[in-house]
């Protein structure tokens, strides 16, 4: 029989804040964490000018220095989540940490951008090493974010680096479920992290992606409605901990919810177009996962990136799976796009509402667009809503398609 597991700590950074009580004012309050990035405006070519950044993040002046000067922002943001985190579910410097029943399982779609500079700036322009240092590749390696949390907090049990692009974060929380089911370990660390760099504005500008409301930062991205131009990119970090429910009860820790089903699945169709089957069928795999049917799901949180694509094919699918009852809305309105990390950080969001019996609108939807389908979006202001069980969901580039389900936690 499987491992019953549930989450004991959580903690996240996105542009809103780096705490839950100014997260959750910020959503409640109808804020945009979007802003005009200064300097974007040299790039020729570049059409977007719009960024999420985490404008209060910084390191703790006591981290040491050995253990961070391998960390570029990614790494940084995830070790600081992942420290408040473990310090949430009581294990912060735990000896349960470095006895090989602990684990990561946790992503990033890149490693540093700045560090990948120093790279290309130097072989390829000045075709000279001097400059580069060893810790230029630690920063930039493609799990940075997983290998850097092993040493930071000496982690001794399997590591799960994830790069799936925007399930990054969410294929860590899925696969430490998993890891912890199958008895391999305890307590999984999972999780997702970004940083805002214009690299990655400029991947989906490029294919003409993003929102280029630069004169009205605030009122993009528009997630399903009609008048959206695109996404934004974004940066943040979450780190949830995941515990089997027998070592959780074992040390009377506090538990914030139950994470009962999870599936991940590829279309199989097209690198950037998303495909309608795909996703209704990683939604159906997590509801059998969890036992559940899908009248069974209070809220979904939707992946909703404000793309006409994505928007559609996502809206379709999910109307497919749940009909016109079940509230749906996306945080993306207010955070932006925060990639590899946003899997993680709307699922701490999503148990953060389901525990307080709420949900946020989607920020900036206000005419759905037809295509978009009969879904009860919540929109305009907060909905007080009960909560059972919620589905968080997420997609990515090459058809990846993730999709978790929490229950709300009540001691049974």
């Amino acid at each position: 029989m499987k491992r019953r597991v549930v989450v004991t700590g959580m903690a996240g950074l996105c542009p809103l804040g780096s705490d839950w009580p100014t997260v959750q004012q910020g959503l409640i309050g109808l804020r945009s964490g979007i802003s005009v990035q200064p300097g974007w405006d040299i790039f020729t070519g570049l059409k977007t000018r719009l960024g999420g950044a985490v404008a209060d993040f910084a390191l703790p002046a006591d981290y040491p220095r050995k253990r961070i000067r391998g960390m570029g922002r990614v790494a940084q943001m995830a070790a600081r989540a992942t420290e408040l985190a473990l310090r949430d579910a009581g294990l912060y410097e735990a000896s349960v940490l470095h006895g090989g029943r602990t684990g990561i399982a946790y992503g990033s779609t890149s490693g540093s951008p700045p560090a990948i500079e120093v790279y290309a700036r130097n072989i390829m322009q000045k075709l000279s090493l001097k400059e580069i240092s060893p810790n230029d590749y630690i920063q930039l390696m493609s799990h940075t974010a997983a290998a850097n949390l092993g040493q930071f907090f000496a982690i001794r049990g399997r590591i799960v680096p994830t790069c799936s692009a925007c399930t990054s974060g969410s294929q860590g929380i899925g696969y430490g479920l998993e890891a912890i089911q199958s008895g391999a370990q305890d307590v999984m660390v999972a999780g997702g992290a970004e940083e805002l760099h214009v690299v990655n504005a400029a991947v989906f500008d490029i294919m003409f992606a993003t929102s280029t409301k630069n004169d009205a930062p605030t009122k993009t991205p528009a997630p399903f409605d009609a008048g959206r131009d695109g996404l934004v990119v974004s940066e943040g970090a979450a780190t949830l901990v995941l515990e089997a429910l027998d070592h959780a009860r074992a040390r009377g820790a506090g538990i914030h919810a139950e994470l009962v089903g999870w599936a991940t699945n590829c279309d199989g169709e097209h690198m950037t177009h998303p495909g309608v089957d795909g996703m209704e069928q990683v939604m159906r795999l997590s509801l059998a996962d969890a036992g559940l049917e899908p009248a069974d799901i209070d809220y979904v949180n939707a992946h909703g990136t404000g793309t006409e694509h994505g928007d559609i094919a996502e809206s379709t699918a999910t109307a497919r799976v749940f009909g016109p009852r079940v509230p749906v809305s996306t945080l993306k309105g207010a955070l932006g796009h925060t990639l590899g990390a946003c899997g993680a950080l709307e699922a701490w969001i999503t148990i953060q509402m389901m525990r307080e019996g709420w949900c946020a609108p989607t920020l900036n939807l206000v005419n759905v667009d037809p295509r978009c389908g009969e879904l009860d979006y919540v929109r305009g202001e907060c909905r007080s809503l009960p909560m059972q069980y919620a589905m968080s969901n997420n997609f990515a580039f090459a058809g990846v398609n993730t999709s978790l389900v929490f229950r709300r936690f009540e001691g049974s």
